[in-house]
């Protein structure tokens, strides 16, 4: 795959999982706006921490974190702006899945493990596999 491929196809992977956490902000919106069933979305709530107070704005607050990091990192990637995006996505990795451990049970499990293998990914590819060797 060409570096240009190979390029593509990451800032991709980082601006489609930032913006899915654009989809968890939506959902939190949704499910407070809504009385009935939402189905296997529940309001945010914290196994770890039950007694958290407002864990929709907590919620809220990872999940803006994670996406503007994501989008930010993607974006620096695909116009190669620095290796700075590099930081910003490990970063945005481990709030993503800090907030979705926190969560956990909150949404539905598809989407949960969907997200934790991103962020597994973007954090074993960047971090521990360092790469790319160089910038892409």
């Amino acid at each position: 795959m060409s570096d240009q491929t190979t390029r593509l196809v990451v800032a991709g992977v980082l601006l489609v999982h930032g913006l899915g956490h654009a989809g968890a902000l939506g959902a939190l919106v949704w499910i407070g706006l809504r009385a009935g069933d939402t189905g296997a979305w529940l309001p945010a709530r914290s196994w770890l921490i039950p007694s958290m107070p407002s864990p929709t704005v907590v919620a809220a607050i990872f999940w803006v974190l994670a996406l503007v990091g994501f989008v930010a990192a993607a974006g620096a990637l695909w116009f190669g702006i620095g290796d700075w995006w590099r930081s910003v996505a490990v970063v945005s990795a481990l709030v993503s899945s800090v907030g979705i451990v926190l969560f956990f049970g909150t949404w539905p499990t598809f989407n949960t493990v969907a997200a934790l293998g991103v962020d597994a990914a973007v954090i074993i590819a960047l971090l521990v596999l360092r790469w790319p060797a160089q910038t892409v």
